[in-house]
């Protein structure tokens, strides 16, 4: 008599795990393929790849699994796209979803760290997260360098704002056809303030709208220059089509 070999019931297995990732700590969850309703908790471990990679190292021990068993999700948020990547060159699956697009009940308002993880498992599994597009690093380092010049066009703006509203106040208008030229700047440097610290104050501002044109133009001239050795990768064609939006 052959004695066949006893199949390990978890070596076919998908292990969902849901991911609630905040700046210093993740509280992980695991959804187990057919035990429907069973989620099991994990605690929390701290947000660095190497306690993730220890993680899934003492998964991959306790159930007798592989890396490509492991189905994992987390949701978009300021920590960005680095756990996606570890885990991609580790050859675990891992989406990121947006916290828009994740179902809700109605009346469901609690939220804590290990709730939010066990939904997220319960719902990777039942199939119900839509992932979002992840951009390749290359992707990602033009776009934060276009961010950087729409958060220095903000303050730009701001700077200026806070210059009419102190003019304003003390009875200053400028009575030009066009603003921030270089005959509105010449204006704003001969005006004649009765107290010193409000002539400093003006100076000041002055700079700050000085200095936050120039950053603008810098970070212009940054995103042309690295947009050439970006031009060649898979998405630079569609970015001809927005060039005919206006900024």
């Amino acid at each position: 008599m052959i004695n066949k070999p006893v199949e390990d019931k978890h070596s076919h297995n998908l292990f969902y795990v849901g991911l609630d990732v905040h700046k210093d700590s993740i509280a992980p969850a695991l959804a187990e393929e057919g035990r429907q309703g069973e989620v099991r908790r994990y605690g929390t471990i701290s947000n660095d790849l190497h306690a993730i990679e220890k993680y899934f190292q003492m998964l991959r021990k306790a159930h007798g699994i592989s890396n490509h068993q492991f189905r994992v999700v987390y949701e978009a948020g300021p920590c960005g796209f680095v756990i996606f990547r570890r885990l991609s060159q580790l050859g675990i699956p891992c989406v990121v979803i947006a916290p828009s697009l994740i179902p809700r009940k109605a009346g469901d308002k609690v939220k804590t760290d290990r709730r939010d993880a066990v939904k997220l498992a319960r719902l990777h599994r039942a199939g119900e997260l839509t992932p979002i597009h992840v951009p390749d690093e290359k992707d990602e380092a033009i776009r934060d360098l276009s961010r950087g010049r729409s958060d220095a066009v903000k303050d730009l703006r701001r700077c200026r704002q806070q210059l009419k509203a102190f003019l304003l106040r003390h009875g200053y208008k400028y009575s030009g056809k066009s603003s921030w030229n270089e005959a509105h700047f010449r204006s704003l440097r001969e005006i004649v303030l009765p107290h010193a610290a409000h002539k400093a104050l003006l100076e000041e501002t002055l700079t700050a709208v000085t200095q936050s044109e120039e950053r603008i133009q810098r970070l212009t001239e940054l995103i042309h220059a690295h947009y050439e050795q970006w031009e060649a990768s898979r998405f630079a064609k569609h970015s001809w089509a927005l060039k005919a939006f206006r900024s």
